[in-house]
């Protein structure tokens, strides 16, 4: 297949380009989980021929792939130590005013997002700036985007910060043979995040006001309503199924509270009705209040549903994530509330409570829910986790001894590798050991805390890229860039990026980071260059996606507490996607001069 050739690429380049086009595809238009499709990708360049097995699980065995997986386990010691949540508490402060709080917030979350996960770091920020934009009398809006923008622009400044800067540090290592030092981008990364960050206090009036998702949720009475079972009610011994009230009109019974303060809900069809019962039901009030009539019921003289919210149960705001398999169903017509302990209370779409029945409501990605969880209910369990976000959920460790352990076998393990007296996967694999013998996290914690959907992608990443490069598609269009572009080294530097920035923009960074390594790499090389300098703006520019909520996780993480628009990421954006390129070439120019090789 060699020798069959067309417009300059061979049937194994072509087939590479078609599989990254459906790669693309599938990611963009498709809910299928990402590292289904990576692998799926693995599998059609392995069975074509394109690569061998070896080469089709290389990622699998790539350093870079083992140091992600093996910096869960330190992220996991940090966690459950509560590192994160001391630097939280005594290093943020109260902020006075608006311009101030961007400052104040975007700074530790830039410094925490360049050793840690940037979706742990905002996952754990979401609530303070919640907090922050009650005390000031503005929305979350203001502020949740630069939280997103910050943990993106901290992550590029180390090695260990993101993962396409493991990626491409890696391949630099397999081309190469020079090993990058874990704080090589840390220069060029902090002059990108100081512009950065002043360029979001200059353009703040480019971020939207939007009203908070979950201020539709403040009273729970404006959306329940109590009946009591008078002791003659008809109704008494039947079942619910049998009393007609498990499909009523304008609303749903989520919970019975019996005479001795048993609380039962989710409530099955076959449940009994008993003299005293309190029922509760959320929907339109208006209609919920014919039940009166209907079945007999008498209103109740208090409500108590609110009151008692918290203590045997209580109430959580969760937010429908993007690929979600709940996008585009109704609650009731699943078995969601059984499987999960839960009850859906009230939806909420864009700040506004949605009027009609919950369970009726066809979701959307980004819709906020009011759910009503039992003891039984596993906020933290993983099939819960890809349907649905509990900002609330995050276990809050206990500050200790450990908290200052694992927090200096953190430092230990950076200035170790800054150092180059250890390579860094040396160095991480340390530091997972550290924490496991001093039991920062135990053995069962360290295994939760390893995605392992984000380790296929970031070996699928791998292979796709070596793909690129033995079919000679890195080539041709390095070649075909230099020949538009002439061998003027910040020109070709800058094409390189502005195209990858774009890409990033709608696919994960660290496939892009992948794909544009051998671009970058044989452009480099053809001109004459060291290609390190090169490798470092595009770390920079493949994890610099502002302009879309679909450009980064922590962007999706936001979207939906602000109540955000996709127009509204696009806004801001575009501006900072053109500021920051500009400024990574310029920084990247000045601190790595475009040296021919030797």
């Amino acid at each position: 297949m060699d020798h069959i050739v067309f417009l300059g690429f061979n049937l194994y380049a072509w087939i590479t380009i078609a599989t990254v086009l459906a790669v693309f595809t599938v990611l963009l238009f498709t809910k299928l989980r990402a590292d289904l499709v990576f692998v799926s990708a693995m599998g059609i360049l392995l069975i074509s021929g394109v690569l061998t097995e070896q080469e089709a699980f290389s990622g699998f065995s790539s350093s870079s792939t083992v140091v992600v997986g093996v910096l869960f386990v330190v992220v996991a010691g940090l966690m459950h130590t509560g590192v994160l949540h001391w630097i939280v508490k005594n290093l943020l402060g109260q902020p006075k005013k608006y311009s101030g709080s961007i400052m104040r917030l975007m700074l530790p979350v830039a410094g925490l997002s360049s050793f840690l996960s940037n979706t742990t770091v905002v996952a754990l920020f979401v609530d303070i700036v919640k907090m922050w934009s009650k005390k000031l009398g503005i929305s979350p809006s203001k502020l949740l985007i630069p939280l997103s923008y910050a943990s993106g622009m901290g992550g590029i400044c180390t090695l260990i910060g993101t993962p396409p800067n493991l990626i491409i540090s890696g391949l630099y290592t397999q081309n190469t043979g020079h090993v990058m030092n874990v704080l090589a981008p840390t220069v060029p990364g902090l002059f990108c995040l100081a512009v950065g960050i002043l360029s979001v206090i200059a353009l703040r009036k480019l971020l939207p006001d939007r009203k908070a998702p979950e201020s539709a949720f403040e009273d729970t009475s404006e959306y329940t309503v109590e009946f009591l079972v008078p002791s003659d009610n008809k109704n008494i011994g039947k079942s619910v199924q049998e009393a007609s009230l498990t499909d009523i009109k304008g609303g749903s019974l989520i919970e019975i509270i019996r005479f001795d303060h048993e609380v039962v809900s989710p409530v099955m069809p076959d449940e009994m009705l008993m003299g005293g019962d309190r029922l509760v039901f959320a929907g339109q009030i208006d209609q919920l209040l014919d039940l009166e009539k209907s079945h007999a019921f008498v209103a109740s003289d208090h409500h108590v549903f609110s009151t008692r919210a918290g203590k045997k149960r209580n109430l959580q705001t969760a937010y429908i994530t993007f690929g979600s398999s709940l996008v585009g169903k109704t609650i009731h017509n699943s078995g969601f509330e059984k499987n999960n302990h839960m009850t859906l209370v009230a939806v909420s779409r864009k700040g506004e409570r949605i009027a009609e029945s919950p369970r009726d409501v066809v979701l959307n990605a980004g819709d906020t829910l009011l759910l009503e969880c039992s003891p039984k209910a596993d906020l933290r369990a993983a099939k819960l986790s890809r349907q649905l976000r509990f900002f609330d959920s995050e276990q809050i460790a206990n500050i200790g001894p450990k908290t200052l352990v694992s927090g200096l076998i953190m430092i230990a393990m950076v200035a170790l590798s800054a150092t180059n007296v250890l390579p860094l996967m040396s160095c991480a694999f340390l530091a997972a050991f550290a924490m496991l013998i001093f039991r920062c996290c135990n053995a069962e914690q360290a295994m939760k805390a390893v995605n392992w959907e984000v380790l296929m992608v970031f070996a699928g990443s791998v292979v796709i890229g070596l793909a690129i490069q033995k079919t000679g598609i890195a080539e041709r269009m390095a070649n075909g860039l230099l020949a538009i572009c002439g061998k003027n080294p910040i020109v070709v530097m800058a094409s390189v990026c502005l195209v990858a920035t774009f890409i990033t923009e709608f696919i994960s960074n660290t496939a892009a980071g992948a794909i544009f390594f051998p671009i970058m790499y044989q452009a480099a090389t053809a001109i004459g260059c060291d290609p390190y300098p090169f490798m470092i703006a595009l770390m920079i520019a493949v994890s610099s996606s502002f302009a879309t909520p679909i450009g980064s996780p922590t962007h999706m993480l936001v979207y939906a507490p602000g109540g955000y628009r996709f127009s509204d990421f696009i806004k801001i954006g575009v501006l900072m996607n053109i500021i920051i390129l500009a400024a990574n070439i310029f920084i990247v120019s000045v601190f790595c001069p475009l040296t021919p090789m030797n």
